[in-house]
């Protein structure tokens, strides 16, 4: 207990208290909540019994940390955020149990910003002031809004499709710009023009950067949801939007970038190994991914945290 400071007019019942954690006035820690160590409880903060806190996690002032509450470690949470642990609640009416909110590894959640019941904010994960969370949260994802709406994604940029590929309007095509993602380029594919309109296409060993053994297309999106959110082991996507637009976020572990695809010219080699995000699809928007092998559901990595684990064990490995 005498590892951390306690302002004298704070209420700390709890002894799960980690070294370096500061608990400033007004504030009150009941008895079975665990925090850990080099935290910062600002003024007016309410933690209640089954609520965990991970180390270096700020609380500003007015939060209340209600029952089933999960944050872990290097999460910043504004002021006044309200968090909620019951989606039915009546006066005396109390659930068999509590929904489980857990908040990932180094997200940030704005002022104000409301978290409904049972939700989960991804690691590095950004909700802007005022939003209000209905769904879970992606890792590394922006949310703002009523409901929150995904924006984009952090330390991404954002590349427009034509601009860092070389053009042409004969039949040859431009070089690949490789981009900071591991294996990942953009292609720029030949464009004829005559009085009739304009023609694109690509040649196996010419165009594309291998043999599609499959194809799929993702048209009328109802909305700018997020689709993909997954890597591949060993399949790689080659990806080309025949009409509208739409962004594709790319991740490799240690770098992370924002591709915009507006232009039927243009593909985007996705290799394996990355983690892929599509969304912003504009309404009109068709999209053509060919793959260079068939499905193969076992290919797939689909949590986030699975797909870091596995790009570490590679890097241990290399």
């Amino acid at each position: 207990m005498t590892d951390f400071y306690q302002h004298p007019q704070a209420l700390v019942e709890s002894t799960t208290i980690g070294a370096g954690t500061r608990v400033w006035a007004f504030a009150h820690v009941l008895p079975g909540a665990r925090i850990g160590a080099e935290c910062n409880i600002c003024d007016h903060v309410f933690i209640e019994n089954d609520v965990s806190l991970g180390d270096r996690v700020t609380v500003k002032c007015g939060v209340q940390l209600w029952d089933g509450v999960t944050v872990e470690d290097d999460v910043f949470i504004g002021p006044n955020v309200t968090f909620t642990n019951d989606p039915f609640p009546r006066s005396k009416v109390f659930p068999d149990a509590f929904a489980r909110t857990v908040v990932r590894k180094g997200a940030s959640i704005g002022a104000n910003a409301t978290i409904l019941p049972g939700l989960t904010i991804g690691v590095n994960a950004m909700v802007g002031a005022g939003a209000v969370v209905t769904r879970d949260v992606p890792p590394n994802a922006v949310v703002v809004g009523n409901p929150a709406r995904i924006t984009g994604y952090g330390d991404t940029g954002t590349n427009p499709g034509a601009a860092p590929v070389a053009r042409n309007t004969g039949p040859g095509a431009g070089a690949p710009r490789a981009l900071s993602v591991d294996g990942a380029a953009l292609y720029a594919l030949p464009k004829v023009i005559d009085l009739r309109g304009a023609l694109t296409f690509g040649e196996i060993d010419a165009h594309l950067p291998f043999a599609p053994k499959r194809f799929f297309v993702v048209f009328d999106v109802p909305s700018r949801e997020v689709r993909g959110e997954h890597a591949h082991l060993t399949l790689q996507e080659f990806l080309i939007c025949l009409r509208g637009s739409c962004s594709v976020a790319l991740d490799d572990g240690e770098h992370r970038e924002e591709v915009v695809l507006d232009d039927p010219t243009v593909g985007l080699l996705v290799p394996p190994k990355v983690w892929r995000v599509h969304y912003k699809y504009s309404a009109d928007a068709i999209l053509l991914s060919l793959c260079s092998e068939v499905y193969d559901s076992a290919d797939y990595v689909r949590s986030y945290d699975d797909f870091l684990a596995m790009k570490k064990t590679s890097a241990d490995q290399a």
